[in-house]
């Protein structure tokens, strides 16, 4: 049962963090979005976008990329897609370091087994959360190119007495989309191993802890001169009491004084 849980734990590490790397990789591609050639496919000018730039590449083998120098300006959906990637990477981030003191392989001194299994949940946790912002923001980028494909379309065929009125450049999903989708994938099922193993972890509290306790009868000594109480727990004789009166003395006191029927 340790192994099976040290090895999901393991490769639950192993598949989140190249699902992190993968995000923060599609990021920064600039591969984005690529220029439709379907009904071009001679061109000597090819266009592809990415999160943060747009790039012209030519026939030649020259690329030359120009910044988006606005923020503002920028579509809505474009800027969500980044707010979506960022956090993702960052939660991805905090979850691997975390995942790292959790894992079992590695022995922290004065560390207990709930601790790690409390971290692991956690990590595992962020990943999950890491996963699913990098599968929605891509997903949303995927959408806006359908949507802005099919617009182009109908515009480009939109036609004047039988004729082609204008001829617009469309974009298709490009190579960073798909390593987002995988990426964001490995990310989710990291998690998910981690939050699988974190029940390995947890120790077994089956042993209930219980009070027994024993009744224990008075054994009650009568002497000249008052009763002795005694608990049947040992014979302490110096801490045994003879109550007279309603006065307790100790034994030893009782006995160096005499008694008026120590006379008769």
């Amino acid at each position: 049962m340790a192994v099976s849980t040290t090895a999901c734990q393991l490769v639950g590490f192993l598949l989140a963090a190249c699902g992190v790397a993968g995000c923060i990789a599609a990021t920064g591609m600039d591969t984005w979005s690529t220029q439709d050639l379907y009904d071009n496919p001679v061109t000597a000018v090819f266009q592809h976008e990415g999160l943060w730039r747009s790039c012209v590449q030519q026939s030649s083998g020259f690329t030359e990329c120009r910044p988006y120098f606005t923020i503002l300006g920028l579509p809505a959906m474009l800027q969500a897609v980044r707010a979506l990637m960022i956090v993702g990477i960052v939660v991805g981030v905090i979850g691997i370091l975390v995942s790292i003191f959790a894992l079992k392989c590695i022995r922290i001194s004065s560390m207990e087994d709930s601790a790690k299994a409390k971290m692991t949940l956690t990590s595992g946790i962020l990943f999950i959360i890491s996963g699913v912002c990098a599968i929605i923001g891509v997903s949303v980028f995927a959408n806006m190119l359908v949507t802005n494909f099919w617009m182009s379309t109908a515009n480009m065929y939109s036609s004047m007495n039988g004729m082609v009125q204008t001829v617009q450049t469309r974009y298709t999903f490009g190579a960073a989309l798909f390593v987002g989708w995988v990426a964001g994938g490995l990310t989710l099922i990291g998690g998910v191993l981690m939050c699988i193993a974190c029940r390995g972890l947890t120790p077994d509290d089956t042993n209930y802890k219980a009070v027994s306790y024993h009744t224990s009868g008075h054994n009650v000594a009568y002497r000249p001169g008052g009763f002795k109480a005694s608990t049947g727990f040992g014979s302490n004789t110096r801490n045994k009491k003879i109550y007279d009166g309603g006065a307790a003395r100790a034994e030893d006191e009782v006995q160096s004084q005499p008694s008026k029927y120590d006379y008769v």
